[in-house]
């Protein structure tokens, strides 16, 4: 095993303990939201995703910036840096990641009890954090990207699957 495989085995595993001991934490602390409908709590869900959609903007506004201010103006003459082209790489993976997220936790909020709610704030709260990270961690060095790419992978992984689970039983 390489040095870059060794750092993202251990990035990897340390992004998926972290989602769990996140989630769990905060949904602990999380406030159990007065919710009466099944409408009630798709919208509980639709106003934690502001919160990875509002990370996600920053991301597109960091390329967008980015490009106005250098000769990388006009995408198609390949002018970018190496960190344009990270940012662009990180904002295209957002965009497949947040698409899971939205969808896994306004389904799995249709499933769950006012108590068991907060799980969503949670997610998203952690999901956050973990993209944030898979930035920063890309910027640095790709292979540091593995703790937060691992991160929001088993975060959406294990959203859809509860979610699918409490729908067919």
């Amino acid at each position: 095993m390489t040095q870059d495989q060794r750092r993202v085995a251990i990035g990897a595993i340390s992004g998926v303990l972290f989602i769990g001991v996140s989630v769990w934490l905060l949904q602990k602390i999380l406030p159990v939201p007065a919710v009466a409908t099944t409408g009630d709590k798709l919208g509980y869900a639709a106003r934690w995703c502001m919160l990875p959609a509002l990370l996600f903007f920053l991301m597109i506004v960091a390329v967008g910036n980015a490009r106005f201010f250098s000769e990388a103006i006009d995408p198609t003459l390949g002018k970018e840096s190496q960190r344009m082209i990270v940012d662009g790489r990180v904002a295209d993976n957002a965009t497949q990641q947040l698409l899971i997220f939205v969808i896994a936790a306004i389904g799995l909020s249709a499933s769950l009890s006012a108590q068991q709610l907060p799980v969503i704030g949670a997610a998203a709260i952690t999901f956050v954090i973990v993209r944030a990270a898979f930035w920063i961690g890309y910027r640095i060095r790709p292979a540091y990207r593995a703790f937060g790419f691992a991160g929001t992978a088993y975060l959406n992984l294990g959203l859809v699957l509860s979610g699918l689970y409490l729908a067919v039983r």
